[in-house]
């Protein structure tokens, strides 16, 4: 956790004030992942990767009713994280803790085990171990409950110029889009018992993807 844990602080340590104003243009599908969520009245949600805070401010627009729960790598987007929810007027219903996505102890971090909805968005690009981040995320679904991703494709329906271009200037970034998340996430929903989703959007440029976990 450590070496990533500087690696994300560094990287984010003076982007995180322009974070939300740049990502906007090209962290496509996120808002539609909230959309979608469908949280259940009095629900939590928990979001693997909060990174400034930014999609749980949404989500607690769409359903002022649901507890909100955020876990992040990086202390100086956390720092971000909890100005904007105060700013936001919702740091009452927000609980957030710094932790790694590969392995974190939900009870003893955020005082609850599992979650009705738990997403992750542009974060598995991030980090080195993705798939155990998945797994994590996985155990953090309550039964009944869904697990929500979206994030960079493989720009499979578009020009390889495009594709090359983008897969190197997100590399400058260390982000790098995962080819078997598609897979991943369906080998998953066997081992948990649930139902496997996903699809791509903007021709291959984000790909959806998640599981809804079977009922107890």
């Amino acid at each position: 956790m450590s070496d990533h844990k500087g690696l994300m602080d560094g990287v984010y340590r003076y982007q995180r004030h322009i974070y939300d104003l740049t990502r906007k243009y090209y962290l496509l599908g996120r808002d539609g992942l909230i959309a979608d969520l469908d949280v259940p009245a009095g629900g939590a949600v928990l979001e693997i990767g909060c990174g400034t805070g930014r999609n749980l401010i949404a989500v607690g627009k769409a359903w002022p009713r649901a507890s909100l729960y955020g876990v992040d790598i990086s202390e100086a987007m956390l720092a971000t994280a909890r100005g904007c929810v105060a700013k936001a007027g919702i740091g009452d219903r927000v609980t957030l803790a710094q932790g790694d996505a590969c392995g974190f102890h939900a009870q003893a971090l955020l005082w609850r085990a599992t979650f009705d909805r738990v997403f992750i968005s542009y974060a598995l690009s991030m980090i080195p171990d993705w798939e155990a981040a998945l797994r994590q995320a996985a155990r953090c679904v309550a039964p009944g409950g869904r697990l929500e991703i979206v994030d960079f494709g493989q720009q499979e329906r578009l020009p390889g110029l495009w594709k090359r271009a983008l897969f190197g200037w997100l590399g400058a970034f260390h982000v790098s889009p995962r080819a078997g998340l598609q897979a991943a996430v369906e080998r998953l929903a066997l081992d948990v018992g649930g139902v496997a989703q996903s699809r791509a959007l903007y021709r291959g440029y984000a790909v959806r993807g998640g599981l809804i976990r079977a009922e107890a």
